[in-house]
């Protein structure tokens, strides 16, 4: 196999190809061995927290000062690319721990706040969550119903119920989002930052069976009369919507790029089973419409990595607008969707088994097109801007 076809190392300086292999060298033997396993045993592998601190992943792009390695969004892009090559859990975990997290805390955070929980969070050594989908307020997360009433002495109790949390089961921080006056709409949202040890939370798996992301935690949380401080308020009160959506808009070029890594799996795995697979007396990469296939596979690949380095660039040199991003996302997730769909068909009755990981790779990239924004979301994103006149 010419790997160097689908591989992003020849369109990098020498600085930025040291840091992809380097990363893709610890992707391949430290997450790879266990991709299946916890697939399918649909487990949760702490050791993979202490693992991807150790690598420095979990600071990668924080600033120096709070423990991290001040990763460009680039360097980011490259990483989450290798991380979703070989473990959608991993790239998962680390888009919300140090994406939604991390860097929400940084940017929104106080100095106490900043100082209690990112070095742990950086270090493995404490897991965080991003507690804002309800189970009516999806898309649409100005609809939360999840209210924080305030009491004489100035704190607040939270009441109401989030799901789909990642990492909910088993964080010992997050980032919560409720409303301090519901009549006020996106203007009553309020973030705070609260750890989970404490009377008035209770938390349980999501029921049924996850598509994809089974190596994940997903979480229901329940909040009946949570105490909450004064002082965990995460930035001004009633701004908790753009804390938000500060935080999806950096989880989105995770997701780009990890979608941009299923597709590259996606596509050795066709390349590998076909070059090898012999059918009517030659190889199936010898017939035409096998061919087409991976022709198109290849091509999108590009376009979906292109697209994504685009956004991560720009946001770089700080031009970046919605519709970077948006694009990004929307190509690269719905490109993998197919990437993964015609590797399964490649595969034949093959591809049906979790013996190969075309399959794994079909269920993980459908979260993809779901997560911080559907693509239908992105759709809308950038057929508003569009239609709005520029200022």
């Amino acid at each position: 196999m010419n790997q160097d076809l689908w591989l992003p190392d020849s369109d990098l300086d020498a600085k930025h190809r040291d840091f992809v292999q380097r990363l893709r060298a610890f992707a391949n033997d430290k997450l790879a061995p266990h991709a299946r396993a916890i697939d399918e045993n649909r487990q949760f592998r702490r050791a993979m927290v202490d693992e991807l601190a150790a690598a420095g992943v979990l600071g990668g792009p924080l600033a120096r000062e709070h423990g991290g390695s001040a990763w460009t969004p680039l360097q980011l892009a490259l990483a989450h690319e290798e991380l979703g090559a070989v473990c959608g859990n991993a790239r998962g975990f680390c888009a919300v721990q140090t994406g939604l997290v991390a860097q929400c805390l940084a940017k929104f955070g106080n100095d106490a706040q900043r100082q209690r929980w990112l070095g742990p969070l950086v270090r493995g050594e404490a897991i965080g969550c991003f507690a804002l989908t309800e189970p009516n307020a999806g898309s649409d997360a100005a609809a939360l119903s999840t209210t924080a009433q305030r009491q004489a002495d100035g704190s607040y109790r939270v009441r109401g119920e989030k799901h789909w949390i990642t990492n909910g089961g088993i964080a010992d921080v997050m980032i919560l989002f409720a409303t301090v006056d519901p009549a006020q709409g996106r203007a009553g949202i309020t973030a705070f930052l609260v750890d989970t040890t404490r009377a008035g939370l209770t938390r349980e798996p999501m029921p049924g069976i996850e598509l994809g992301h089974r190596g994940s935690d997903h979480a229901v949380l329940r909040f009946d009369g949570l105490a909450v401080a004064a002082i965990e308020v995460l930035g001004p009160i009633g701004k908790g919507f753009g804390v938000a959506m500060g935080g999806l808009a950096a989880g989105r070029l995770s997701v780009a790029a990890g979608a941009v890594g299923i597709h590259r799996a996606a596509l050795a795995a066709a390349v590998a089973f076909t070059t090898g697979r012999q059918q009517f007396g030659q190889p199936l990469a010898h017939f035409q419409m096998v061919q087409e296939r991976l022709a198109d596979m290849l091509t999108t690949l590009h376009a979906s990595r292109g697209l994504v380095h685009r956004c991560a660039q720009r946001r770089g040199a700080g031009n970046e607008t919605h519709a970077d991003v948006a694009m990004a996302k929307l190509y690269a997730t719905e490109a993998a969707a197919k990437a993964a769909d015609d590797a399964v068909m490649l595969h034949g009755a093959r591809g049906y088994s979790s013996a190969f990981p075309a399959e794994r790779l079909w269920r993980d990239i459908q979260a993809l097109r779901i997560y911080e924004g559907t693509s239908m979301i992105q759709k809308t994103i950038l057929a508003r801007m569009l239609a709005t006149p520029s200022a």
